[in-house]
Formats: structure tokens, C-alpha cells, sequence
């Protein structure tokens, strides 16, 4: 968990503040239907935040470098994710797609995805997910390149203010390789359009 433990309320404050927002909203607290709501809330939370007390790096930490010198493309694409916009605590609903150019070493592919997972565990902005993402992967592995997409949609704006649907946020951070080689970009950004 990131900052002081000691300062972090107990479940039992974190279910009183539920309350007090149940109320706030203006229903009956202590009807049927919403007497273990705050028990029910804090559970979600603990599932919804949990890359709080995950370390993405730890992850990437178990490299392998006998793969015969493999130097191409490894991308996972599509990697389905949820998150929540730290402005409302609305959910972000989106795909997230990754790749790297190894130097020297590879890392397993289901560890990428729990990169993905950790960050997007927290709360969020779309453009410091996408480059939290890349920056680690990058760090880690010291890759020739490192490429992440996100395409995702905001509920904080489907659900209320300008309420727009259908609507998909698109963001990139292109590293190494995929920012300088536009041959490396166009063959990532055409093994997501092949998985559409």
C-alpha cells in the first residue's frame, strides 16, 4: 500500500463513510436493501485497489535470456482491463495493448499482464496508466523499444456530465525503437487492428 500505513482508516471508519454517503445521497440507511451495503462497498474496494499493494516491478523481476537471440516484436494485444478515474471513482472499461523489442532477455507473457492489472488497480488518469505501463516495462527489461496503447471508455463521461456514449479514449506512449522506427510502429499498430 502506497503512503503510511498508520494513517489508513480501518474498515470499520470505511464503512461509516459509506454510510454517511448513503445517507448523504438521501435513502434510508438502515433499509433491507442497504444494511450491508457498506460491508458489501469496502469488499469491492479492497478487489478494485488492490494494485495498491502489488509491485508491477516485482513482477518483471524474472527475466529469460536463452530464447536464440529472438530480437522481434512480442506484444500481447486486447488485454481487457478495469480501472477507475481518480476525478469521480468511475469506472474506466478499455482494452490496453503492449509490446516490446527485446534486447537480451525476455520476460514470461502473463507477467505483462499483471503489469497492466497493477496499475490499472489504482486510480487513474488514461495518459499516467499508459506510461506507468510503458515506463516499466521499459525499465525492467531494457528493451530496444516499448509500445503501449490504450483505448478505453470513461464513465465519468457516459454516465453523467456531458453524458456521451460510444465514445473511446486513445492513448499512446512509444519508446526506443517504436518512436524512432516507424516500420516497428506500423507493424504493432497493425497486429491490434488484426485482432479487431
Amino acid at each position: 500500500m502506497s503512503g503510511d500505513e498508520s494513517a489508513r482508516p480501518t474498515r470499520a471508519e470505511a464503512e461509516e463513510a459509506v454510510r454517511t454517503l448513503l445517507s448523504w445521497a438521501g435513502d434510508d440507511i438502515s433499509r433491507e436493501g442497504l444494511v450491508d451495503t457498506p460491508k458489501r462497498v469496502v469488499r469491492a474496494y479492497e478487489e478494485w485497489f488492490s494494485g495498491y499493494s502489488e509491485d508491477p516491478y516485482e513482477f518483471m523481476r524474472r527475466t529469460f535470456r536463452e530464447v536464440n537471440g529472438y530480437d522481434e516484436i512480442v506484444a500481447l494485444t486486447h488485454i481487457d482491463f478495469n480501472s477507475h478515474c481518480e476525478h469521480h471513482i468511475a469506472p474506466i472499461i478499455g482494452k490496453a495493448h503492449v509490446a516490446y523489442l527485446p534486447r537480451d532477455k525476455v520476460v514470461g507473457i502473463s507477467k505483462l499482464v499483471r503489469v497492466v492489472d497493477t496499475y490499472a488497480h489504482r486510480l487513474q488518469v488514461q495518459e499516467k496508466l499508459t506510461a506507468q505501463i510503458a515506463d516499466c516495462i521499459a525499465k525492467v527489461l531494457e528493451p530496444r523499444g516499448v509500445a503501449v496503447v490504450i483505448e478505453a471508455a470513461h464513465e465519468c463521461m457516459t454516465t453523467r456530465g456531458v453524458g456521451k456514449r460510444n465514445v473511446s479514449t486513445v492513448t499512446s506512449r512509444m519508446l526506443g525503437a517504436f518512436r524512432e522506427d516507424a516500420r516497428a510502429r506500423a507493424e504493432f499498430l497493425a497486429l491490434i487492428e488484426r485482432g479487431r
